[in-house]
């Protein structure tokens, strides 16, 4: 299948190397723009199976361009790209319903995987974002855990079972599991076996 395509960019060089890119790679690119204006007249004159927006436009951004398409239903899945490591944006993004965010400098690298997947409807967030954001807010989150909790969560990035761990805090093996599930819920982890000691191991630094 070979989505119709919408893209806009207010960096005519930036518009340009995708417009070629894209074109290049056969994909049916309908128009551009330079502006929020007229990418959405562009988008509810189109209604193109995607748009892909710069984030930062004159007029409308990327993010209230994708408000105004969700309020009139339109059916035009959007992705932003941008320069912004921002989790904010990347919340907001996602709250809207937005397919995929690229980051600017990873463009034309990741553009084709993103189509790609969002066809599928998939959505699809540059990995570096997700590691920026991951990082960045794990210390977020460990704030809303308690005392007992976090010593817990030390002892297992030290592989302690259950029994060890109950043993050394003084409490039945019953208490850390309750302690770890809410931990879990607390941490927003998918309760998969081992996940908790993986988040544990990657985060280690914050433990510390």
């Amino acid at each position: 299948m070979n989505p119709t395509i919408i893209i806009a960019d207010d960096h005519p060089l930036v518009l340009k190397g995708l417009e070629e890119y894209l074109f290049e790679k056969e994909f049916n690119v309908l128009a551009s723009a330079k502006n929020g204006k007229e990418a959405l007249s562009l988008i509810k004159a189109h209604n193109p199976d995607i748009a892909i927006l710069d984030i930062k436009m004159p007029f409308y951004t990327g993010l209230q361009i994708a408000e105004k398409c969700k309020k009139s239903k339109l059916p035009t899945k959007i992705i932003l790209i941008t320069f912004e490591k921002d989790e904010k944006i990347y919340n907001e993004a996602k709250s809207l319903g937005i397919y995929g965010y690229v980051l600017k400098e990873f463009a034309l690298d990741e553009i084709e995987n993103c189509i790609a997947s969002v066809i599928k409807n998939k959505p699809y967030f540059s990995p570096e974002l997700l590691a920026y954001i991951e990082v960045d807010s794990a210390p977020e989150k460990l704030n809303s855990l308690t005392k007992t909790e976090l010593k817990i969560l030390k002892l297992i990035t030290e592989n302690k079972t259950a029994r060890e761990i109950a043993e050394e805090l003084f409490i039945s093996p019953r208490t850390v599991e309750k302690h770890k599930s809410n931990t879990i819920r607390k941490l927003e982890i998918e309760k998969t076996p081992n996940s908790l000691l993986i988040w544990a191991k990657e985060n280690q630094h914050h433990l510390s």
